[in-house]
């Protein structure tokens, strides 16, 4: 019976393990009728919105219908005089996502950069400042668990007197874990455990044992040393850094690229700034050169109905064609077509301009880049005029800042400085491993854990504090790979990485310089082209009035004067580009050197910190001056990662801001709205 029994549980076992089972032949063993393809095969193969707690934003649902060129007479929008100062102002304050031209949110949402993104990176579990510090808290663990034994022994000796064995037993464990920042570890550990046996050797029925020991592990060879420990974090593998520094550098990582998101945002709004205007002067031309076409073109119908020479059929038909072609250019001017427009790296890196034209669509961009609604029946107006004045710099002053400010070097040398760490540390995994490793324990024993008796060992409490039973271990392990590839090539893979990011440095410098002479030439090429375009217009302008006085007196063709009035309305056009290229080209010079953000009064900073970290701060701060005071020249400097905060402004780095000579040019005229419509053309014979 005894033997049948262990064989009996053994089928038991195996029947249920098979029962609790659910695979597909006990389903297809069901009485129940199979539904119809028509009913499941729709709800799986059907494409779910997501149940996401999130609403539309007021302002999108009350967006106005966008102005057209079928638009109400009646809906006049009313005009929002805007500067640029402001436009930078609440494009930076509304926004919380990076806008950049060209990168469409809908298509490369995960590409877009966030005022959340350097908190995330802080913030991350795995690679974030936090995480790195979270290796050096104390841990705390503990244990309970609880034993019946009943089994049979081939030795009595081993049983205490008893071959059958019955044992109740119980552990109570707890421990506390440090590890500070040279690799020591620190543990603090408490064992206790009941034993309640039937063996005949022993003193007492049941007994407890207690202690408490003390055990430092300190690495002497690989892990050891504070520069490695803050670079590769404690239990660090080779090729896989994550210390504080590195964490931190990251977080460093994180903010140049936030820093070049505000700025590529802030030298789109300037673009969109200057493309808008350039807009509203472009119209101001083409509406100008329509009137004036349409005021020929009456004159033209009036002497065709009188019979008067000049008023012949071809020539009200050329002055007709010559109004409706204008008419053309000013409605496309008016609403604009969606062309790609000035922005962001479309062939320099600040932006060439591409007046596209178009008086509502680059209204709508620079309103997506504000983050104002979109329609809100008012129609925004440039305020500011581009610059007329001569803008000078000196080459070796803005070399040096663009190579000194410029995000992307900036950026990539935080990479560099990353590299370099991850070097220093990955020298360490060539080095065996050594630790010393010191124990020290008290030792309490007795009947009872807490309950007081006069006899020895009738308390284990009172014994283990007693002090009475001390023990202590010291020694060393060592461990090494033998031939250690792994450590060999985790140097050769930090040092190729360094190598690789230096170069990378040296050729972003080269670009900078490349990209900075081509945008102080193309400065001097645009204010050279202002100039010569005010001539042309001035000349545009004196061409079209003598021969309008001329065709008034019958001395001059029509033909001639169409031309003339679409000259001048180009030279006027050309004037305007001229001036939007010069003010563009002065940006894209702040751009190049780095200093774009300083140009247009904007200024970064990390949020605030908590009060707790400001305390730790100072407290840290205080302890590197009183240790500053006692070092002597033979105590050497722990590793340094940041040279301290980069200068925002110019005059912090001895660039100069340009020298101003007194405009050469006229301020720009007085602009025509761009609501204006072409009034009605003349009735004809013909219409």
């Amino acid at each position: 019976m005894i033997r049948v029994l262990p064989s009996l549980l053994l089928v038991l076992a195996g029947a249920m393990f098979a029962l609790s089972g659910c695979s597909r032949s006990s389903l297809r063993g069901t009485t129940q009728p199979a539904a119809p393809e028509d009913t499941y095969i729709p709800a799986a193969t059907s494409i779910d919105m997501p149940d996401v707690d999130s609403e539309s934003a007021p302002e999108d649902l009350a967006s106005q219908a966008p102005i057209s060129l079928l638009s109400h007479p009646d809906r006049q929008p009313e005009p929002w005089e805007l500067r640029l100062e402001e436009a930078v102002q609440l494009a930076l304050a509304n926004n919380q996502l990076m806008r950049e031209l060209g990168v469409s949110v809908l298509r490369s949402p995960g590409s877009t950069r966030t005022v959340h993104d350097p908190a995330i990176q802080e913030s991350d579990p795995r690679f974030g400042v936090e995480a790195a510090l979270a290796a050096y808290d104390a841990t705390f663990s503990a244990g309970v668990f609880g034993e019946k034994n009943d089994r049979l022994l081939n030795n009595a000796i081993l049983g205490g007197g008893t071959r059958q064995l019955q044992q109740d037993l119980a552990a109570f464990t707890s421990q506390l874990t440090k590890r500070s920042g040279t690799g020591t570890e620190l543990t603090l550990r408490s064992n206790t455990d009941y034993d309640a046996n039937n063996a005949p050797a022993n003193a007492f029925p049941h007994a407890w044992n207690a202690n408490i020991e003390a055990e430092v592990r300190q690495p002497l060879l690989q892990g050891a040393g504070l520069d490695f420990n803050r670079i590769a974090g404690p239990g660090s593998i080779p090729g896989a850094y994550n210390g504080v520094l590195v964490a931190r550098t990251n977080t460093d990582i994180s903010l140049s690229d936030f820093e070049l998101g505000v700025r590529n945002l802030t030298n789109d709004v300037e673009n969109l700034y200057w493309d808008l205007y350039f807009a509203y002067r472009d119209l101001d031309a083409k509406v100008a050169a329509r009137d004036a076409a349409l005021a020929t073109w009456r004159q033209i119908n009036a002497w065709n109905k009188t019979g008067r020479k000049g008023g012949e059929a071809d020539k009200e038909a050329l002055a007709r064609e010559q109004y409706y072609r204008l008419q053309e250019e000013v409605q496309n001017a008016l609403s604009g077509r969606l062309v790609d427009g000035t922005r962001t790296n479309n062939g320099s890196s600040g932006g060439t301009f591409r007046g596209s034209g178009g008086v509502h669509t680059a209204e709508r961009r620079l309103r997506l880049l504000l983050g104002v609604p979109i329609n809100d029946g008012r129609l925004i107006r440039p305020a500011d005029e581009p610059p007329l004045a001569s803008v000078l710099f000196d080459w070796d002053y803005t070399l040096a800042e663009a190579l000194e400010r410029r995000v992307e070097l900036r950026r990539q040398k935080w990479l560099v400085k990353r590299r370099e760490l991850e070097c220093t540390a990955s020298h360490n995994f060539t080095l065996p491993k050594l630790d010393a490793v010191g124990r020290y324990r008290w030792r309490g024993f007795g009947r009872s854990l807490l309950q007081y008796n006069d006899g020895f060992g009738d308390n284990a409490v009172r014994d283990l504090f007693g002090g009475n039973f001390q023990e202590w271990q010291a020694g060393a392990e060592f461990s090494i790979p033998l031939g250690n590839r792994k450590g060999f090539a985790a140097v050769r893979n930090a040092e190729l990485q360094l190598a690789r990011e230096r170069v990378i440095l040296h050729e972003q410098e080269r670009e900078v310089t490349l990209e900075l002479s081509n945008m102080l030439a193309e400065k001097d090429r645009a204010y050279a082209v202002l100039q010569t375009n005010f001539n042309r217009r001035a000349a545009a302008k004196q061409e079209l009035a003598a021969l309008e006085a001329a065709f008034e007196n019958e001395n001059a063709p029509l033909h001639l004067l169409l031309d003339a009035q679409r000259r001048a309305a180009d030279a006027e056009s050309q004037y305007a580009r001229a001036m939007v290229e010069y003010a563009i080209s002065v940006k894209n010079v702040h751009f190049e050197k780095g200093s774009l953000l300083d140009y247009n009064g904007v200024f970064m900073s990390e949020g605030a910190w908590p009060r707790k970290a400001c305390l730790d701060a100072a407290a840290l701060r205080a302890r590197e001056f009183e240790a500053s005071r006692l070092a002597t020249s033979t105590v050497q400097p722990t590793m340094a990662v940041s040279r301290g905060a980069y200068p925002q402004d110019i005059e912090d780095v001895g660039a100069s801001d340009g020298v101003t000579v007194p405009p050469a040019l006229p301020p720009a005229e007085a602009d025509a709205t761009p609501t204006d419509v072409a009034p009605a053309p003349p009735s004809t014979g013909s219409e």
